[in-house]
């Protein structure tokens, strides 16, 4: 998720009950709910970097409690006498909610590096999800309104500091991507159930609209080709209305591209790999070697020659290499 999402998360944990653990406990969860997101920095090695230790060791289980033991080891260089113990459990829930936030969206996490280099997700939220940010924007807003009301009519000033909000905040939360949950299986339910130019499906997919929990970017993936539907959760689906995303076949241009780092690197990233060889235009000849993901416009390109050698490979979180 974002890191606004992320925040809000931490502050309203620590409204809601952990700030009774542990002095420090909002600083504490701010920081531990945004801490995995240090492998942003490997972006300044690049963009194949970056698309490679993003979501990495940091957003690991076995390197959560790691992260939150040295950022408790670095309060304390401020805060000599805050006890270890309930720090560490605070701080570790916060990297927790990270990843369980992280995980709840498309791109996913690979909890359980080093171990299992395999990717985890749910594909229930967009990355952004506005009515999150709705639910979380009421819940900031709406102590100090309450204040305010109060104040108006001659009430005294309440000392909870937001915590129903925040409660209010987090269980909607839950039971918002609960919800999502059950949308999203009967969106693969019925993919599962039909058939595809006469042939059952390999794997399901379906991933959310920005705004709207009824509809869904579906695919449907057969031996030969991905199926794409816009897919809208109260109106009848017809199987044969798709777009087709044929897969690309075999060939030396295609193999010597995926030698490439920009190419391995995706590759290990993609969850729906689409590969593309375009011929180049005379009078260079060769071929541009594409692969994307359909989740995202993510991009490897490689420029090959006649004779199927790479001249020039690169990764874009664009629309790559201009053709």
């Amino acid at each position: 998720m974002d890191n606004l999402t992320h925040s809000l998360t931490g502050l309203f944990l620590s409204r809601a009950g952990l700030n009774r653990i542990t002095p420090l406990a909002t600083p504490l969860l701010l920081i531990a709910v945004n801490l995995p997101d240090l492998d942003i920095l490997s972006g300044l090695a690049g963009p194949v970097t970056y698309l490679h230790w993003h979501r990495h060791l940091t957003h690991s289980l076995l390197f959560a409690p790691v992260l939150a033991f040295t950022l408790v080891l670095l309060l304390r260089l401020f805060r000599p006498g805050l006890a270890l113990l309930p720090a560490m459990a605070v701080a570790l829930v916060g990297v927790l909610s990270h990843l369980l936030l992280d995980l709840t969206n498309i791109y996913g996490v690979r909890i359980f590096l080093p171990l299992r280099d395999t990717w985890y997700h749910w594909d229930l939220t967009p990355v952004i999800d506005l009515w999150i940010w709705i639910a979380l924007g009421i819940a900031v807003a709406g102590p100090f309104l309450a204040r305010l009301v109060g104040s108006e009519i001659g009430e005294s000033r309440s000392t909870s500091g937001g915590r129903g909000f925040a409660i209010a905040a987090l269980l909607f939360v839950t039971l918002y991507n609960g919800g999502r949950a059950l949308l999203h299986n009967r969106v693969l339910q019925t993919l599962n159930s039909r058939e595809y130019a006469g042939a059952a499906p390999i794997r399901v997919a379906a991933f959310p609209f920005a705004v709207n929990p009824l509809r869904w970017h579906a695919v449907a993936e057969t031996d030969s080709a991905y199926r794409l539907f816009n897919f809208n959760l109260p109106m009848a689906f017809n199987p044969a209305l798709s777009e087709i995303v044929e897969k690309a076949s075999p060939s030396p241009a295609l193999e010597a591209a995926s030698r490439t780092e920009p190419f391995r690197v995706m590759a290990n990233f993609a969850l729906y790999p689409v590969y593309r060889v375009i011929p180049r235009a005379e009078p260079d000849g060769g071929f541009q070697v594409e692969l994307s993901d359909l989740r995202f416009p993510f991009t490897s390109t490689a420029l090959l020659n006649r004779q199927n050698q790479v001249e020039k490979s690169s990764f874009s979180f664009g629309s790559g290499l201009p053709r």
